[in-house]
């Protein structure tokens, strides 16, 4: 596994044009974006960290927390909320014992509300790491969880 040094060594021309891709690289590498990566990548670039975390925040891709082995993003975009999608993320917090943006003890699942997931017409909408569920009820949701549980056992 790289470590930071390998990372940045992989942008030679030191460029304020790369924070992007480096801190891409980063987050790809150790799933999130820590404090000491983010003072790393400030002083590799000559830029202050209070810049690194303004480009960062911008951007809703990247995280400052680690996320679960299991990542739940909930669409709350306008057409799931209207769909009702409150109920589908109190029944998620039920189900893994996790708050937005937590990540349970085990380190099992996490959980983010996201905007708009482009799946608008099949609201509400949830994705497990990669995988997405449309059209969901409090009983698909119970029993999506339930699976991804089973899988630990």
């Amino acid at each position: 596994m790289p470590n930071l040094e390998e990372i940045l060594e992989k942008y030679p021309f030191v460029q304020r044009d790369n924070l992007i891709s480096i801190l891409q690289d980063v987050q790809s590498e150790f799933g999130f974006l820590s404090e000491e990566a983010v003072v790393k990548v400030g002083k590799y670039l000559d830029l202050p960290t209070s810049k690194i975390y303004g480009v960062a925040t911008f951007y809703h891709h990247f995280r400052f927390k680690t996320k679960g082995k299991y990542h739940i993003r909930v669409c709350n975009g306008s057409s799931c909320h209207v769909n009702l999608n409150s109920q589908i993320i109190r029944e998620i917090e039920k189900r893994t014992e996790v708050k937005n943006e937590e990540v349970t003890k085990d380190g099992l699942f996490s959980l983010e509300e996201t905007t708009c997931m482009a799946t608008c017409g099949e609201g509400p909408v949830m994705a497990v790491n990669e995988e997405y569920f449309t059209n969901l009820t409090i009983k698909k949701v119970a029993e999506i969880i339930d699976s991804f549980k089973r899988l630990e056992e």
